[in-house]
């Protein structure tokens, strides 16, 4: 497995480095068999350290963690055992899922958007010769938004369930899918309240 580690603004120690990397192989080859990758970030905010895991653990299946402390070392630990705890809860599905999407057809891919909401409020020194340059070289959208970036962004064909579990490991706030049962494209999202909430068009009223 590639392992990267880099700190923001950071030195970090070769000890830590090969700590980080025994560690994150130990718990691939645990539930895994082998990851593909993984992208491991340490940075200082005020009076503590914070770490950030991305485990690309096979195709769409990604993990992730985050942890702090006073400490570099006490900072992965707190992050890796975010991720380990998830795993722990999904360990049977979580190995069956990869081994089964990496022997499955490449899902289809949608494209992704950024925009940048409104136009900013003209102040006393500015005009609107100004705002113009600034967005000459920016596909317009309308009068609300503007395009900044685009990506490409893989829509996978999961059951709800399957769905839940990538939203959880992932850590992110919103799982988009092609639903298994309906074929249709549907939307896990986290709630304010902290439960999960599904969208799914397929189901009309009579």
């Amino acid at each position: 497995m590639h392992i990267s580690v880099a700190g923001k603004q950071i030195a970090l120690s070769d000890a830590l480095k090969h700590r980080v990397s025994a560690h994150l192989d130990r718990i691939s080859e645990k539930y895994f068999g082998q990851a593909m990758e993984a992208r491991v970030t340490f940075s200082r905010a005020r009076s503590f350290f914070t770490c950030d895991i991305n485990l690309h653990a096979s195709r769409g299946l990604t993990l992730r963690g985050e942890g702090e402390a006073a400490d570099a070392h006490s900072a992965f630990d707190d992050a890796a055992e975010h991720i380990a705890s998830r795993l722990r809860r999904y360990h049977r599905k979580a190995t069956k899922h990869g081994h089964q999407k990496a022997r499955q057809q490449v899902p289809e891919v949608g494209r992704g958007y950024v925009l940048r909401p409104g136009m900013p409020t003209l102040s006393a020194t500015e005009d609107d010769a100004t705002l113009e340059d600034e967005d000459s070289a920016l596909p317009a959208t309308g009068p609300y938004a503007t395009i900044i970036a685009e990506h490409p962004t893989e829509i996978p064909t999961l059951s709800v369930s399957e769905a839940v579990m990538r939203l959880d490991l992932a850590d992110c706030q919103i799982q988009l899918f092609r639903n298994s049962t309906t074929e249709a494209i549907n939307v896990l999202y986290r709630r304010p309240d902290g439960n999960i909430g599904w969208l799914d068009p397929s189901l009309r009223p009579n």
